[in-house]
């Protein structure tokens, strides 16, 4: 097994704050850092997953960090993968321990958002999809969203009360989570009561934008073994898979498919292929789970996120929803921080806070959130232009 151990990990709580997003960063790798009981002159690499909404510091975020912590030598590097960012962060942190050139890396993402949906950097951009479909369709990141949930109401029979129900038992979870941004529960009724944002998602089905970061130290197993962490929770997988042609589907950014006249379409969609890459690397099956957290972009999307990672067949997610197997509680409950419905989306930081909970989960030390006896899990999300996102953790 090619295993990494996860010795730290730690976030700052996130919002809206109105600080750099440097100070975010800095503070969720100060607490990852005391986590794994090291100092920062013991981290030999350190890896800064980017947000492109900060200026060059953002666009350079492994150096931006490794000086507000103090020069001290340790190799560095900047990834950018939009959402995927923080997974490609882990997993490029991986590459550098099973290689050799590192023994401890610190990978922290971190990011400060406007206020309302993300849209694309300024100028004009007639090549790059992302633009065009702003421009060309008008087509928001809510609109997408709900173009989606549009397509799950006409294939499965999906209705606006199964996408609430997403939000209800998310928002159960954030209430419990003291670095969630949202910590109220909310009813079926104030989600169906609140603004509609793209028929047929309410301001309640769409995750807001925030302010956050985190971080993990991560380490070679004999690192670990050797420094205080005889059992850690350890990194089996990172898949960060693209796109198979042809894609039959839409997929943000995109605003057309490929033709399947020639080539017939994969027998797995892209969000699919990138948790069975983890599996496989992994060694592993959705049966082996003791939890899930995947990106909840919308309620709609979490639904899709099910069928995606191999919890039940396709067009069976509200079912499972509705049996109450994805709550805390539940037989493999999903999303058990809270969720971007209870956090919202710091880009850069995502997919490195998911990896956070599940080691706080297989730790045992999640709180009044634990699942009880949790052994495995798995994170699921994606970048534009065909970024692969999953990480397996086990104990």
């Amino acid at each position: 097994m090619n295993d990494i151990a996860v010795i730290g990990a730690g976030m700052h709580p996130w919002g809206k704050w109105g600080r750099s997003f440097i100070s975010y960063g800095t503070a969720a790798a100060r607490a990852a850092i005391a986590d794994a009981g090291l100092d920062w002159s013991d981290v030999g690499s350190v890896v800064g997953a980017n947000t492109m909404r900060c200026g060059y510091p953002g666009y350079v975020a492994g150096a931006t960090f490794a000086q507000a912590l103090g020069w001290q030598g340790a190799r560095v590097t900047s990834v950018y993968a939009a959402c995927a960012s923080g997974a490609q962060a882990i997993g490029t942190a991986r590459a550098q321990i099973l290689s050799g050139l590192a023994d401890v890396v610190l990978v922290v993402g971190a990011d400060a958002t406007p206020k309302g949906f993300l849209a694309p950097a300024g100028g004009e951009r007639p090549d790059d999809p992302d633009w065009l479909r702003f421009r060309v369709l008008g087509a928001t990141n809510p609109a997408y969203f709900a173009l989606y949930a549009r397509r799950r109401m006409a294939l499965y029979g999906d209705t606006p009360d199964d996408f609430a129900q997403v939000k209800v038992k998310n928002a159960a979870a954030g209430a419990l989570n003291p670095l969630a941004r949202y910590r109220a529960r909310v009813s079926a009724e104030q989600v169906a009561s609140s603004a509609v944002v793209a028929d047929p998602l309410r301001l309640l089905d769409i995750c807001a934008t925030s302010d956050g970061g985190a971080a993990l130290v991560l380490s070679s197993m004999e690192f670990a073994r050797g420094h205080g962490h005889p059992d850690p929770v350890r990194v089996r997988a990172v898949s960060t898979v693209s796109p198979t042609y042809p894609k039959a589907v839409l997929d943000l950014p995109d605003i057309a498919t490929d033709s399947a006249v020639a080539v017939a379409p994969a027998p797995h969609s892209f969000r699919a292929s990138i948790a069975r890459a983890a599996y496989e690397e992994a060694g592993i099956g959705p049966e082996d789970l003791s939890l899930a957290e995947v990106y909840d972009l919308s309620t709609a999307l979490e639904l899709e996120w099910y069928e995606d990672i191999g919890l039940c067949a396709a067009g069976e997610g509200a079912k499972l929803l509705r049996d109450g197997a994805t709550a805390l509680g539940g037989r493999l409950p999903v999303n058990t921080s809270g969720g971007l419905a209870s956090f919202g989306e710091a880009v850069p930081a995502q997919a490195i806070a998911q990896v956070c909970e599940l080691t706080w989960q297989l730790r045992g030390t999640a709180g009044d959130r634990q699942v009880p006896g949790a052994r495995v899990g798995i994170t699921a999300n994606q970048g534009l232009f065909g970024h692969g996102s999953a990480v397996v953790a086990v104990r």
